[in-house]
């Protein structure tokens, strides 16, 4: 006499497994923010030469675990449907294995098939890292230097389109313009701690380490804003290390580069003098201001503040009411900065941000 479980009784149990599994993948997507039309950390976009290859490879990887996912799953349901007949009297006792006949060859198969694909995959990421080692040529047309800090991005580009000339150095934070079509060698350095530099829609991950210099590069094809962030956690404010890749013809980096070199306009007026000696009282020993005696170095330079998209490292808007809160309490939006809150009273606040006002 053998013992078969109904057909009924099977589908009923693997029906509930299917509903289970069913509710606990909608409570996870409910759990999870959902997905926007405009991703701006989308990996799943390539826009230049480093990028192109990581994204083939990208797309290759995502396609092969699609497939054995898909092969998992059916695998599973055969499994779950074929019908198993056991001895009553071996119920509910131990069950003896009986191998079945030929069922070894699914393990081979499946074990030859997983090295192949893994082999493969080995080499063609190998192959990739080789490719997107050095820029195209072995020569990059600019070169820019980045310190990572808790929490922001020192951007230092070393020459321009005329020359490496001291006159042609620019500091700048946060964000980095570059010319579309050209090859950016970038240096990464750290004031602090670990960080990684990271623009998925243009590069890989980079890491900045403590005591030495690390190298990459990237290009823009296509004209745009690249949203970037610091992927190692580097303190309390990690996720509020932003920046951006502003990638501009090269006619108007141009133009950009020549109005970032200049320096903030003289005032011509006691008022407007009022306003810069109240930066420079509050804000130019951390602060830089090229034309000014502001020559702080343990903030960002904001020599053209406002020409730039945000504040913080692309946690608040650039905007005249979030530049007045940042102001008068930093540490309200970015909790743990090394910008201190300045206790400013009202008219000193309001001289501080007319004078950032005019820095375009």
């Amino acid at each position: 006499m053998t013992w078969r479980a109904a057909p009924d009784d099977r589908r009923r149990r693997f029906g509930g497994r299917i509903a289970g599994a069913t509710g606990l993948f909608v409570l996870a997507a409910a759990m999870c923010p959902q997905a926007s039309s405009a991703t701006p950390l989308s990996y799943l976009e390539a826009h230049g030469a480093k990028a192109y290859p990581i994204n083939n490879l990208l797309w290759a990887l995502i396609a092969v675990s699609v497939a054995v996912i898909v092969m998992s799953i059916v695998l599973v349901l055969m499994g779950t449907f074929r019908g198993r007949t056991f001895p009553a009297d071996a119920l509910p006792g131990r069950l003896e294995v009986d191998p079945v006949p030929r069922g070894s060859i699914w393990i081979f198969t499946g074990v030859g098939a997983s090295t192949l694909v893994l082999f493969a995959t080995t080499v063609w990421t190998v192959v990739t890292l080789a490719a997107v080692s050095d820029p195209p040529g072995g020569k990059a047309d600019i070169t820019i230097e980045i310190t990572g800090h808790q929490w922001w991005w020192e951007v230092l580009y070393k020459g321009s389109h005329k020359g490496t000339g001291p006159d042609q150095i620019l500091r700048t934070a946060n964000e980095i313009h570059v010319p579309v079509g050209q090859t950016v060698g970038v240096e990464l350095r750290t004031g602090d701690v670990i960080h990684s530099f990271w623009v998925p829609s243009l590069m890989g991950k980079t890491d900045l380490i403590p005591g030495q210099i690390n190298r990459t590069w990237f290009s823009a094809s296509n004209p745009g804003i690249y949203r970037g962030q610091c992927t190692e956690y580097c303190g309390r404010q990690h996720a509020h290390m932003g920046l951006e890749v502003i990638a501009d013809e090269p006619q108007q980096f141009a133009a950009w580069y020549e109005h970032a070199l200049q320096p903030a306009p003289a005032p011509v007026s006691a008022e407007a003098r009022a306003d810069l000696d109240a930066f420079v009282v509050r804000c130019g020993a951390c602060h830089t201001v090229a034309g000014t005696q502001a020559a702080g170095i343990l903030g960002p330079d904001l020599s053209h503040l406002m020409g730039r998209r945000t504040l913080a490292a692309g946690t608040l808007p650039n905007s005249i009411g979030y530049l007045s809160a940042w102001i008068a309490d930093p540490q309200h939006a970015k909790p743990g900065a090394l910008m201190p809150r300045l206790d400013v009273d009202g008219p000193e606040l309001t001289r501080i941000r007319r004078f950032l006002l005019t820095l375009q």
